[in-house]
């Protein structure tokens, strides 16, 4: 049970949010193991190596795996805790295509969790996740375990909840503990539970719900955040178009007491900003019209950039272009739903006499989309600047950041970021 001394927990699911979460776990006096399909990526936890990278994250992970505290598999096994933190995308796997969401990755985790169940068990799913989705969970359990029930306090009881994740890559290990934490609840005590659980390691303020606030909360939460992006988007294709400096309108429009205009850039990318106010379109696609028009100007955002840059390359036979970032923000290794990503990719498909020179200073190859176009190279960042014939920042990079492109280049450059402003 969760109150037991060392609860043993199974965290389905070890990308950015299952290994961070069940290395916390390990090292605040949990028994985990940790599951994920990939032989490879349970091989390298198991050796206290990273899959990825996300600061202090390494240190975490190496020290539980050798004190035995944190192990990984293939197999879900027995625990007196599961939590699932797989990825819920959209549906046909093309997040620019349908916005509906796809729970089959979650459906799959409640359904090899089922088979483990004894009663008494809690059962949390941590995936950002569109409302009704923990009482899917539930559903999918108690279908394959008709000897399992909702009612608390009886020898089959199995308790559900939704605990979203609020964290931000690249301070993922600082959050976790810090930040507020919600959990919504299915059933009777399954709150409590949950509270019971993340308080091993979190000192945010744990707030109880239900499930369904839960799960909006999340959602909430980033559409928010993406309807203040496309603002300043949206400012910045209006200034283009009047012939203003969109860096220093926004600036000198923030010295107003009351107005904290955002930066614009190339676009949203993530796994959650680019992905969840979609979920709540689905869920009310008649009453969503803000945050579908927000969803809409940020995914125009990379066609913006291409028709500005496109123009100028075709002033040149063979164009070497020079695209700074791929990750979806700065100094991070994750591409999900990058709008560098999708701007690269397409001008690699409309540039192909010229070649486009890929810096990325947090991969070691190019990931199979772009590999596969045959005239994109990872170049490292010198060597890009010094070639490019034009150079097109896409992500604000500490490495970009701190560099002079007037040093470095005498090619035509595109700043999506504004970083280079203080150069000029």
């Amino acid at each position: 049970m969760v109150t037991s001394p060392e609860p043993a927990v199974a965290v389905i699911g070890l990308g950015y949010i299952g290994l961070p979460t069940a290395a916390v776990l390990a090292s605040s006096g949990a028994s985990v193991t940790g599951v994920d399909i990939s032989q490879i990526t349970v091989d390298a936890v198991n050796a206290g190596r990273l899959p990825f990278v996300e600061p202090e994250l390494g240190t975490v992970l190496a020290g539980a795996v050798s004190q035995g505290t944190l192990r990984a598999d293939t197999k879900v096994p027995q625990a007196d805790c599961f939590i699932i933190a797989v990825p819920t995308p959209f549906r046909n796997g093309e997040t620019r295509g349908s916005k509906e969401p796809d729970l089959s990755y979650v459906e799959a985790a409640a359904t090899s969790i089922a088979p483990q169940l004894r009663g008494g068990e809690l059962v949390i799913l941590e995936s950002t996740a569109p409302p009704g989705a923990t009482e899917f969970v539930a559903r999918t359990v108690l279908g394959l375990r008709p000897d399992l029930t909702l009612e608390a306090h009886q020898p089959g009881s199995v308790y559900f909840a939704h605990c979203p994740e609020r964290v931000l890559p690249g301070r993922i290990m600082v959050e976790l503990r810090t930040n507020d934490r919600i959990v919504g609840a299915v059933n009777e005590t399954a709150g409590e539970r949950a509270r019971d659980l993340y308080q091993l390691f979190c000192d945010g303020e744990i707030l109880l719900t239900d499930a369904r606030t839960a799960e909006l909360s999340k959602l909430t939460e980033n559409a928010f955040r993406d309807v203040n992006i496309a603002f300043a988007n949206e400012l910045s294709v209006i200034a283009d178009r009047v012939g203003v400096d969109v860096w220093e309108l926004i600036e000198l429009a923030n010295h107003h007491p009351r107005v904290n205009v955002l930066q614009p850039g190339p676009g949203v990318g993530g796994h959650c900003i680019a992905v969840d106010p979609w979920f709540i379109v689905s869920a009310a696609p008649d009453e969503a019209r803000l945050i579908r028009s927000a969803r809409e100007i940020n995914d125009a955002k990379p066609e913006f950039v291409l028709n500005r840059v496109l123009p100028r390359a075709q002033r040149f036979r063979s164009p070497r272009i020079a695209a700074l970032g791929l990750a979806f923000k700065a100094d991070i290794d994750d591409l999900r739903e990058s709008p560098a990503m999708s701007i690269v990719a397409e001008l690699a498909d409309r540039v192909q006499e010229g070649t486009v020179l890929a810096v990325e200073p947090h991969i070691d190859a190019l990931p199979e989309p772009l590999a596969a176009k045959g005239n994109v190279t990872l170049t490292p960042f010198e060597d890009a600047m010094r070639e490019a014939d034009i150079v097109l920042l896409l992500v604000d990079h500490t490495l970009f950041r701190n560099a002079d492109p007037a040093e470095l280049t005498r090619a035509e450059v595109f700043d999506t970021r504004g970083v280079w402003r203080t150069h000029r």
